[in-house]
């Protein structure tokens, strides 16, 4: 079974730092899009960052030039460094990523359990 495990999230006075990581484990034979979400309450679900196998990579206009998106494709591994964090960033983060099973099997999407950021104004 494949599954996808968010980590790094927590509280944090509003221009500090954290770093997200997202680790995909079980049995999977490539990784095509991933990308970082969040919810915060009241709210929709909104895109934060992408990163597309091919190293392209899009990010929300309220993260741009504050958060980087990165991949470990040897690790599985998608990560979140945000930066100069706002109060307004306080969310459930979660990651999704396609992820193709085997050779011969499409492209599922799958996504984490999430994992709450909180900035402190």
């Amino acid at each position: 079974q494949v599954q996808l495990v968010e980590s790094g999230g927590g509280l944090v006075q509003a221009g500090g730092s954290l770093s997200l990581s997202c680790v995909a484990s079980g049995s999977i034979f490539s990784i095509n899009v991933m990308g970082w979400y969040r919810q915060a309450p009241g709210k929709q679900r909104e895109l934060v960052a992408t990163f597309t196998r091919g190293g392209d990579t899009n990010y929300a206009d309220s993260v741009k030039d504050r958060f980087t998106i990165s991949r470990n494709d040897a690790k599985n591994t998608m990560y979140l460094q945000m930066n100069s964090l706002k109060p307004t960033d306080t969310a459930v983060y979660s990651c999704n990523a396609d992820i193709r099973r085997s050779a011969w099997s499409g492209f599922s999407t799958l996504w984490g359990q999430g994992t709450q950021v909180t900035v402190s104004s």
